[in-house]
This record gives C-alpha cells, structure tokens and sequence, in this order.
C-alpha cells in the first residue's frame, strides 16, 4: 500500500502558475527545516560583507544581460517576495545545483510579510545579517537546531505562535527562529517543508544553493528556471508586517 503522506511526484497543480495557493488547513510538512548557527562578526566587518552581496543583487537589476533570457532562456535577475534575487550561478549539463543571491526587503518599510511557502525542490539557504537588522524565519514544523558543544556559536532564539491570516475556524501553529544581527545562520530545506524569511532592518541577504534545480524543473515539467514558479503558497495574501515583525517571545 502506498504511504498516505508520502511527498508525491510532483507538487505544483499548474507547474508554471507563479501564485499557485494550497489549502493550509490539509498540508502537512514533508520534513524539518535543519538550522546551523555558523558565526558572528563585529558590526563593521558583517556591514562589508552584507552590503557587498547585496550589491551584486543590485547591479544586476540594472544589467541589460542580467535582466533579459541568456543563451539557456534563463533570467538571472528575478523577484520574490522576501526580496530581489539574482542567480549568480546557473545549472548546465552535467551539473543540476544553481546558486542566488536575495537582498531582503525590510519589512518595516514594506509594511507586509511574506507568505509562508514550500518549494518544489530542496534548498541550502546561507542567511547573513549586518547591523540593528534581524530576520525572522517561520515554518508550520518545528525547527532541527545544530548544536555542536565548544563549535556553535549561539543558539538562536525560538518561539512560536499562531499563523495570521487563516481562514475561519482554522488554527496553526508557527515555529519562530530569529538570526541575530551581524551573524551568519545556515538552513537546510528540504523539498516540501514549509518556510518564509522576513528581514527586519537594512542589512540582510541570503547566499542560497538549489542542489537540483535542473532536476526540479524538469520533474514539476516547468518551461523555465523562475523562482515564482517553483513556489508553492499557503496563503493568498501576504499580511500586514505587525504578523512578523516581533522578534522576541511574548511573555
């Protein structure tokens, strides 16, 4: 007998709809999200190092080559909704991962959160945070933390709380991790588990690697590399940032 929640072949229902919305009260995570506190810098040195990233996003979303289909049909500089993306190394043959790059919008200035989501392949996400600016990670599963006695550098704070914006008689509990300013945090995604990313402050990108992102587009039968459609939503409109903007545990 097949296994009732086993993760099926393919996820999307439209594989190129860019705002595809499943039914949060039935999805149920394929897995946890795994998190390795990595490092922390002095505010100068984290500063340097996040807004160099950060400009490469930037540059590329004035780059004629960046922002027009290359010789695989690939555009480079895209948009999501944590953020303005840049896929700085892209799949070949023979080599399915990709890598980007995410300048974080400050939820602050937006005035709304991203949408808790999946993706329909595995993803390996590097978060980096420069001065007075923190994010805020969320998932409908519990967090995985690495631990690692006289090597991890701190644990993160955690909490939890309920998922804004459910429909009527629907509850859901968020799982809540927040990446400090001026560190580095890593997060292991697999295929299918919930998750969103909501930047509170300036500083703040995203080294992300999609270790089979030729593998995915092909299986989800998609006719491109766009990060919109390799998305899978939880909900149909992103809420108000007073949703995501607390990073501290109410008492």
């Amino acid at each position: 007998m097949a296994d009732p929640h086993a993760t099926p072949t393919t996820l999307k229902r439209r594989a190129d709809d860019h705002n595809e919305v499943h039914d949060i009260a039935d999805f149920r995570d394929a897995g946890r999200c795994v998190v390795t506190p990595v490092a922390e810098f002095p505010a100068e040195v984290a500063l340097v190092v996040v807004s160099a990233f950060a400009g490469i996003v930037t540059r590329a979303k004035g780059s004629g080559a960046a922002t027009t289909p290359d010789a695989q049909g690939i555009v480079r500089s895209q948009s999501f909704e944590e953020g303005d993306v840049y896929m700085i190394e892209s799949p070949f043959d023979g080599f399915f991962a990709d890598r980007y790059i995410m300048d974080f919008y400050n939820i602050e200035e937006r005035g709304i959160c991203s949408r808790m989501h999946l993706h329909t392949g595995l993803r390996f996400v590097r978060m980096m945070t420069g001065p007075d600016t923190r994010i805020r990670v969320g998932s409908l599963s519990p967090f995985d933390v690495t631990d690692v006695p006289d090597v991890t550098p701190f644990r993160p704070v955690m909490f939890e709380d309920d998922l804004p914006d459910v429909p009527a008689g629907v509850q859901r509990t968020r799982y809540n991790m927040i990446v400090p300013p001026c560190s580095f945090v890593d997060m292991q995604i697999p295929r299918g588990v919930s998750h969103q990313f909501n930047a509170i402050g300036e500083h703040a990108v995203i080294d992300s690697v999609h270790p089979e992102e030729s593998i995915e587009v092909l299986r989800e039968e998609m006719t491109g590399y766009k990060m919109m459609a390799q998305t899978i939503f939880l909900s149909d409109e992103l809420p108000t940032s007073a949703t995501c903007v607390d990073t501290t545990p109410m008492p």
